[in-house]
């Protein structure tokens, strides 16, 4: 595991290296920082190391390795300590240089090019540096390197430019820093962002996520140094105001200040938490100089773990019974395919129609069981009972659905078997169970849905029926030539009713009983007063028309009511349906954004009670918004 943070937000090792940069005004710099810092800190497989800066130290006092002392939460480690030489850390940072237009004004970017210059010669052999110019765009962009003299070579061919993307440049040098060792990022820059495709606070973040200090040199802009406040100091770095001037002895000097960094190093106490105190003490001149931080270290691990340990999703218990599940599920399967065709109902139907026993006659030669598909429909046909098939085949009917009974519930029994395994898939058995709840009740709710949309239209076209037919017999039709002129002129789902009430009359079944079962199949009460209002016409005489007529006028008035209502209750409906699925919205929502969060719901015996009885008190409450939302026309 490998660490480069200090909670406190250190300034990084070449931050560092501007890490006093506060300017002077042309004389002396006024520089107040700290006499040490930890800059950086590493945990490999139990070792510790952190950089440590000294340069703050006043005066030039000697610092003695031997005699830094370093405590973790109050306790004293033994450690050892060094002045830092090639490869004992990765060192690296990034120079964003502002090459606008605006640099040119006052020779700022002649001051800024030699303060550059004068830091790639002071800096450390071992110090990666890099160069990101930047106007309206990025320039030639230096990739972190040890060749310094590349770095001044690219340095003097920057030519100035229109714009200032300074966002864009710092996301640039975030992504060349690297991700290893000390890293930091010093920005140079006279004005304000003009035109960058990211912003301030997307930088920020990044760079306090990946642990990389960001100072700026703001030269001569008080309020662009207001603006990099938050990035400086979120990352543990600070905004520099600088006159020009200044610039070149402040970088020669901090770039001198690397050559004093020390290497600290210690054995991570194994009784200590993964966030501790670190404390580290330098002794100069006989006087002591101190600097803590609250670092994270991680957890120690003895031995390697290549693969980490994981939890079974269901017990022992939920295998084998999922086991048996699957063993009935390729049995059925087998026994579908071995049994061959089977005669479904409706074949059963027809030769109880024409008379032949189900037990006799030759097989049907149609396709039905010809494949697994058929065998299953007309296994499960043989599974459901008469007056389930009836209710299922209503429903159906209603929703204007082609399906059979048998094909509905194979269907329905797939659909919920396929939201448990992905439910289990998932996230387990929590989710499994939820799946299937979900499985089950999803397709009768669809079903509802589509019969509640098709009886709203039937009943809408209700009224144009009547005129249709009452116009029909007033011409001097009969009442099936009447209603076969509605099949042929109107729309569905009407057309499609009356079409197989038409066909049912044919067949010998009386017009007034096949336009009953229409009422029937869509559960209209409006068409079965019409229906009834035929019947008492057909036994007691009269115009049938002119009841059509009267009856066509009466459901427009009471359309026209209802929707009225439908208008006016419209906004406590909404409510009901809003408070009714944003507990369950929620709870889906947080399984997904926050699992640990709400996994006790589905993981305890509590938790299940809870989610039962929050499930009936959400079914009591919609059901009363609903009954108070319902007018009745």
């Amino acid at each position: 595991m490998k660490l480069s943070n200090a909670s406190r937000a250190p300034r990084r090792a070449a931050a560092l290296l501007l890490g006093g940069l506060v300017l002077l005004a042309v004389t002396a710099p006024a520089h107040a920082a700290d006499e040490v810092n930890i800059d950086h800190v590493e945990s490999v497989d139990g070792k510790v190391s952190m950089v440590v800066a000294v340069d703050g130290i006043p005066g030039d006092a000697a610092v003695d390795p031997a005699s830094v002392r370093v405590e973790v939460d109050g306790r004293a480690v033994e450690s050892s300590a060094k002045s830092i030489a090639a490869g004992d850390v990765t060192r690296t940072t990034v120079l964003v240089l502002d090459a606008s237009n605006s640099m040119q004004q006052g020779g700022k970017f002649a001051s800024a090019v030699a303060a550059v210059d004068a830091f790639l010669a002071a800096a450390p052999p071992d110090v990666r540096i890099g160069l990101i110019p930047f106007a309206g765009d990025l320039g030639d962009v230096i990739k972190p390197t040890l060749d310094h003299e590349a770095v001044r070579a690219a340095l003097a061919d920057v030519t100035l430019r229109k714009g200032t993307a300074v966002y864009d440049a710092m996301a640039e040098g975030l992504a060349q820093v690297g991700t290893d060792g000390s890293r930091s990022l010093l920005v140079l820059s006279d004005g304000g962002d003009t035109n960058s495709s990211t912003t301030l606070e997307v930088v920020t973040k990044d760079a306090q996520d990946n642990g990389v200090v960001v100072d700026v040199v703001s030269l001569a802009n008080p309020g662009n140094a207001e603006t990099m406040a938050t990035l400086a100091e979120g990352t543990g770095g600070q905004v520099i105001p600088s006159e020009q001037g200044a610039l070149q002895s402040v970088f020669s000097a901090q770039a001198n200040a690397l050559a004093q960094q020390l290497l600290v190093t210690f054995e991570r106490p194994d009784d200590v938490a993964a966030e501790v105190n670190l404390g580290i003490t330098v002794d100069a001149d006989e006087t002591s100089y101190t600097d803590s931080a609250f670092i994270s270290l991680g957890v120690p691990s003895s031995a390697p773990d290549l693969v980490s340990s994981g939890h079974a999703l269901v017990g022992t218990p939920g295998m084998l019974g999922g086991a048996l599940a699957l063993a009935l599920g390729l049995a059925g399967v087998l026994a579908v395919a071995i049994a061959g065709p089977n005669r479904s109902s409706a074949d059963r139907r027809i030769d109880a129609y024409f008379g032949k026993s189900s037990a006799g006659g030759g097989k049907r030669k149609g396709n039905t069981g010809a494949d697994l598909r058929g065998s299953a429909v007309a296994l499960t046909d043989k599974v459901v009972s008469k007056d389930l098939e009836g209710r299922i085949s209503g429903r159906l009917a209603g929703a204007g659905s082609a399906l059979t009974a048998s094909e509905w519930l194979l269907l329905h029994a797939a659909i919920a078997v396929g939201a448990a395994v992905a439910g289990f898939v998932l996230s387990g058995a929590g989710f499994a169970v939820m799946g299937l709840v979900l499985g089950l009740v999803g397709p009768w709710l669809y079903l509802k849905i589509r019969h509640v949309r098709r009886l709203r239209t039937f009943n809408s076209q209700l009224a144009e029926t009547l005129g249709l037919m009452a116009g029909g017999l007033q011409a001097g039709l009969s009442l099936p030539q009447a209603v076969d002129s509605v099949v042929r002129e109107g729309n569905e789902p009407m057309a499609g009713e009356l079409r197989r009430a038409l066909i049912e009359q044919r067949l010998g079944v009386d017009i007034t009983d096949a336009l009953e079962g229409v009422g029937e199949r869509m559960q209209s009460e409006d068409f079965s007063w019409i229906v009834m209002a035929i019947r008492i016409q057909r036994e007691v005489g009269g115009n049938l028309a002119e009841i059509l007529h009267t009856v066509a006028d009466t459901l427009r008035e009471r359309d026209y009511l209802r929707r009225q209502v439908r208008a006016l209750s419209a906004e406590g409906r909404l409510s009901g349906y809003i408070l009714t699925a944003l507990p369950p919205g929620l709870f889906f929502y947080m399984m997904f954004a926050n699992p640990d969060y709400v996994e006790v719901l589905y993981t305890t015996m509590t938790g299940w009670i809870l989610i039962v009885v929050a499930g009936f008190l959400l079914a009591l409450g919609g059901f009363a918004m609903a009954k108070l939302a319902k007018v009745e026309v």
